[in-house]
């Protein structure tokens, strides 16, 4: 049954959880509240809520902010976070310039 118990635990270090890395922000910054932590990253209050209940991805420039104020890296902060990837790829079609077609909706 032990084995099963750290199985779990371990599962779920791997899920993202930006929960996690919220929480740690607070504690290292000593702050209160996820109020106190969207000041600390001048975000507003929302956003950290949307986070909270994975209703928006933490971005690329909130990494970054968080990485400034918290002097974590971004590998610990993404590894808080249960982001795992080695690599991040981007797809092509972001690359490519929109014809004509789709800018005007035909």
């Amino acid at each position: 049954m032990t084995n099963t118990a750290a199985n779990t635990d371990s599962d779920d270090l791997l899920q993202y959880n930006p929960n996690r890395l919220l929480d740690t922000l607070i504690e290292n910054l000593r702050l209160k509240n996820d109020a106190a932590l969207s000041r600390a990253l001048e975000v507003a209050p929302p956003v950290i809520s949307k986070i909270r209940h994975h209703r928006l991805p933490v971005g690329a420039s909130l990494l970054i902010r968080m990485h400034e104020v918290s002097d974590l890296s971004i590998r610990d902060l993404r590894y808080l976070m249960g982001d795992r990837r080695n690599k991040f790829r981007i797809s092509d079609k972001q690359f490519k310039p929109k014809t004509s077609e789709t800018q005007t909706g035909e």
